[in-house]
């Protein structure tokens, strides 16, 4: 949707009094780039007549051109907020806009010997990331239960390897293979390494898989004292599981679909997100259209689908869209549901159509602000 153009004289009596995100340009100075629940209101306050000896700013004699977006949810706001902060304020959007990078645990496998650590920075170096946390504190927690379950060294080191080395605690505790006193090779500590992402990757099937297998032979077996020890590991590493919120997954492919409001009656919004990178929003109509043969809502919504295109951009661009979401998703007055899927191809129809009722049936427009 193009932004809607003001020129003076400013005719504000017919602009919408509804949320909005819009920039006041004056010639060379910088622009005056916000937000508001009421637009109508906040322009007329702007660039209305000033009254005499008043304090508040008013940009009525240096504004030469009004540009604004209605949105018509939280998440729309905060998109062409961070699209108009990144034209118009390019040395300092981030400042501008307060946007948060949200933690994610990081291996970094481009490290001779890879370890974790936790960070809220995407990198182009070799490296896995696994995120967004909601706080710092849960991502590192997640990191801690999970070196728990593998014997990946938890130092911070660039380690020189000797058998001189004083190694550490959870060396002698046999919860890490040692690779600074050279008790493994290098390719022996890159397995288990290797054994830790595909954890993350799978969603922990890779490790679940044969314990349970396991259990249950042992089970048949009549071994029960051991299928019972079998069916501790899984509980523990079931528990590891269950700390990372619904958002958190492998950052570089996190892909999924938004369903908030619509500013026209009879619409969502749907914007999709495909490998941590925010395409434009569709204004989807729920009913089809009155002429011709009735189209199921899957088969439009299958349709839709089968035309986007994942969009190109940086990893600090990527890193970004996904602070976005992790600000509407993680927030208390998040307006809409977020639906993950793994490829286009496994969009989860059904799922989505129940969405889409739910936030139509939901109606009105609550305040942005």
């Amino acid at each position: 949707m193009l932004p809607a153009v003001l020129l003076p004289p400013f005719e504000l009596d017919q602009v919408p009094d509804a949320p909005a995100v819009f920039v006041i340009e004056a010639g060379a100075a910088r622009p005056y780039l916000g937000r508001t629940a009421r637009l109508r209101r906040r322009l007329n306050r702007l660039l209305g007549e000033a009254a005499p000896a008043s304090r508040l700013l008013n940009l009525r004699s240096l504004a030469t051109r009004v540009e604004y977006h209605l949105t018509p949810s939280r998440l729309s706001a905060q998109i062409h907020h961070y699209l108009a902060a990144r034209t118009h304020y390019p040395e300092d959007y981030l400042k501008h806009l307060r946007l948060r990078l949200p933690p994610y645990v990081k291996v970094l496998l481009g490290n001779p010997f890879p370890r974790t650590q936790v960070t809220t920075r995407l990198s182009a170096s070799e490296a896995l990331h696994y995120g967004p946390f909601r706080t710092r504190a849960a991502a590192e927690r997640f990191e801690s239960e999970l070196l728990d379950l593998f014997q990946v060294r938890r130092c911070q080191e660039d380690l020189e390897v000797s058998p001189d080395h004083p190694g550490c605690i959870y060396g002698e505790m046999g919860r890490c293979l040692r690779p600074c006193q050279e008790v493994v090779s290098p390719d022996e500590y890159h397995t288990e390494v290797l054994r830790l992402t595909h954890f993350l990757e799978s969603g922990g099937e890779t490790l679940l898989s044969p314990i349970r297998a396991a259990r249950d032979r042992l089970a048949e077996e009549l071994d029960f004292e051991a299928a019972q020890r079998q069916h501790l590991r899984i509980q523990r590493i079931e528990q590891v599981l269950r700390l990372p919120d619904d958002l958190v997954a492998i950052a570089d492919r996190l892909s999924g679909v938004a369903v908030t409001p619509s500013a026209n009656a009879g619409h969502v919004e749907l914007r999709f997100l495909l490998n941590a990178a925010w395409l434009p929003a569709v204004d989807f109509r729920i009913a089809a259209e009155s002429s011709g043969a009735m189209i199921p809502l899957d088969r439009r919504l299958s349709e839709l689908t089968a035309s986007l295109v994942p969009a190109r951009l940086t990893v600090r661009e990527r890193a970004e869209h996904l602070a976005i979401l992790a600000r509407w998703f993680y927030s208390s007055w998040r307006d809409g549901e977020w639906l993950p899927f793994a490829t286009l191809a496994d969009v989860p129809y059904r799922r989505l159509v129940r969405a889409i009722s739910r936030v139509a049936a939901s109606g009105g427009q609550a305040s942005l602000f």
